[in-house]
């Protein structure tokens, strides 16, 4: 299979196992081109992609928009905040006005979840979701299947602990359809009031107690608290979540074995994470981040093949 089965990226739950192995090996591809001292290829010189962000975003943005450019695509900015978005200009408006400057890819996220889905329904571009509201977050969950696969040989019978805030995280909800597509057991904790109730119809252990999380994982996937997405008190304080569910060196070495850290960032230091543990031996973090931009070249380069 050389070719994606769709002609958008709008979430894990849409893709194919074979898909998801097709971009992860694609992306090992271009890890090597990226290595390199010349570090650009000509594969995507006649396409023109557009990232259109309604919601603030650092390493999503910046790793897009340098997968790009090291695929020589011709690439445009635009964020919400300085648009006619402000002026009361719909979504399809907006970006039906960016696509008649011939674009070809729109790269976008979205506070709504969904937002992506209705977009490809209304508009004639590739759309790619780089978030969407509390949903989905594909790349991200394609580059942290990536880094667990690098790290450990394989992502099939690894088991996969996702600690903290479940309930509103876009991460945790693309990362359970990714690893369980590709074979492995997940597992989700946090203080009950951060955990979705529906979330073991998704086929997941759930587990309360983070010590006993890490004891069962090969990998601790560890979110942070989305202050800005909570409407209410979901627990007293930020110091009793980390005395229950931060994960320092000292919790780490009463473990029997060793573990993999991830963070999907910006980590919260003191809060999910101590310093000693995301900047540690255990720790791919800054992995994770250089990977994020070989799997956004791997879905650009291979959506440019299935446009039509």
């Amino acid at each position: 299979m050389s070719q994606l089965s769709t002609k958008h990226l709008l979430g894990i739950k849409n893709l194919t196992e074979e898909d998801i192995q097709l971009i992860l090996d694609t992306a090992a591809n271009f890890k090597e081109v990226i290595n390199r001292p010349i570090k650009k290829v000509p594969s995507l010189r006649d396409i023109t992609i557009a990232n259109v962000f309604f919601e603030n975003s650092t390493r999503t943005r910046l790793s897009f928009e340098l997968a790009e450019k090291r695929l020589s695509a011709d690439v445009i900015n635009f964020s919400s905040s300085n648009s006619s978005v402000k002026k009361g200009e719909t979504l399809v408006d907006t970006v039906n006005n960016i696509l008649s400057m011939k674009v070809d890819m729109v790269v976008m996220r979205h506070s709504s979840p969904g937002a992506p889905h209705f977009l490809s329904r209304n508009v004639n571009a590739n759309i790619i979701n780089a978030g969407d509201g509390t949903h989905e977050h594909p790349t991200q969950a394609l580059l942290d299947a990536f880094s667990i696969k690098e790290k450990l040989g394989d992502v099939a019978g690894k088991k996969v602990a996702i600690i903290g805030d479940i309930l509103h995280s876009r991460v945790a909800l693309s990362n359970i359809f990714c690893l369980q597509k590709l074979g492995a057991e997940v597992m989700v904790c946090g203080p009950i009031t951060l955990l979705p109730k529906y979330i073991a119809s998704l086929g997941v252990k759930v587990e309360l107690d983070v010590k006993k999380a890490l004891q069962w994982c090969d990998v601790a996937n560890v979110l942070r608290i989305q202050l800005e997405r909570q409407q209410i008190k979901y627990f007293p304080s930020l110091r009793e979540y980390s005395l229950y569910y931060g994960i320092n060196k000292k919790l780490l070495s009463q473990l029997d074995k060793e573990i993999v850290i991830m963070h999907p960032g910006p980590i919260n230091r003191g809060v999910e994470l101590s310093s000693d543990v995301a900047d540690s031996e255990h720790s791919i973090i800054l992995e994770q981040v250089q990977n994020g931009v070989a799997i956004r070249m791997a879905v650009l380069y291979l959506l440019a093949g299935a446009k039509g």
